[in-house]
């Protein structure tokens, strides 16, 4: 395994590698080297180095889950004239919405509102259940850009959010998985077709990433991969086909898609 110091940023990545055509796992080393890993992240490194050039970036995890929470910044609450909640709001996400960075949102027919929500995302290191906020950080693998993309007229419809927030590819996330950031200062920007929508911190959540954590765990077992995302700051808005959306942390990257309608899959 990997031997690092607790607040050194290290940037893992999932990659395919243009030539061999095989999925890799690495980090990346500079802008434009990766090293290799023997197996997942925790394995050890290899001898192996590619350029950056090479490789397709892909989703950065395979998660069992990916755990939502609605309303985690007051500001965003008022936007949609709803109550601050008491606790976390959570719901689940199917690990088949999952996309990575530079893959196509797909605008389903049955939608006539597509949205964007940029967040912060948490990728779970290994088996997480039922544990206390100040042990959170022993349980996070790292930190990565999220798009909680929601058919909001299917929510509103619905009353219920499921529908809304599951259709293939609503869950772009990465480019990379990063460690030893500040949880509580995470600077997040959403650009509509270069047009900055959305920018805030994490400093501005109502509950912060280590209670989430908790939170989630003494709920249900979390697995290694799985993503709890954090809620998203105000300004969410429609996408139209043909827009590029782009979610952008300090320190993480920047994740990229371009919104198809479904006959163009």
């Amino acid at each position: 395994m990997i031997e690092k110091a607790k607040d050194e940023i290290v940037k893992y990545l999932r990659f395919l590698h243009k030539y061999n055509n095989e999925i890799k796992y690495g980090i990346l080393e500079k802008d434009d080297v990766i090293l290799e890993l023997e197996g997942e992240y925790s394995s050890y490194p290899s001898r192996h180095k590619h350029l950056l050039s090479q490789c397709k970036v892909l989703l950065p995890c395979l998660p069992s889950k990916i755990v939502a929470v609605g309303l985690n910044y007051s500001d965003h609450a008022q936007e949609f004239k709803m109550p601050v909640p008491e606790e976390p709001i959570l719901f689940i996400k199917p690990s088949t919405s999952a996309i990575g960075t530079g893959e196509k949102i797909v605008y389903p027919k049955m939608c006539t509102q597509l949205d964007y929500e940029a967040e912060a995302a948490v990728v779970i290191k290994k088996i997480c259940r039922q544990i206390a906020p100040e042990k959170a950080g022993e349980y996070i693998l790292g930190y990565t850009c999220f798009n909680d993309i929601t058919a909001r007229d299917l929510q509103k419809k619905d009353r219920q959010w499921t529908r809304a927030k599951s259709f293939d590819t609503f869950s772009p996330l990465g480019p990379f998985i990063v460690t030893g950031l500040n949880s509580a200062d995470l600077m997040i920007e959403l650009r509509l077709n270069g047009q900055v929508k959305q920018s805030s911190s994490t400093q501005n959540l109502i509950f912060p990433i280590p209670q989430l954590v908790s939170f989630v765990s003494r709920v249900m077992t979390l697995l290694p991969g799985d993503v709890i995302t954090t809620g998203t700051p105000p300004g969410v808005g429609p996408m139209n086909i043909g827009d590029t959306v782009e979610v952008t942390i300090a320190g993480i990257g920047t994740l990229k898609n371009t919104v198809v309608g479904e006959n163009n899959v």
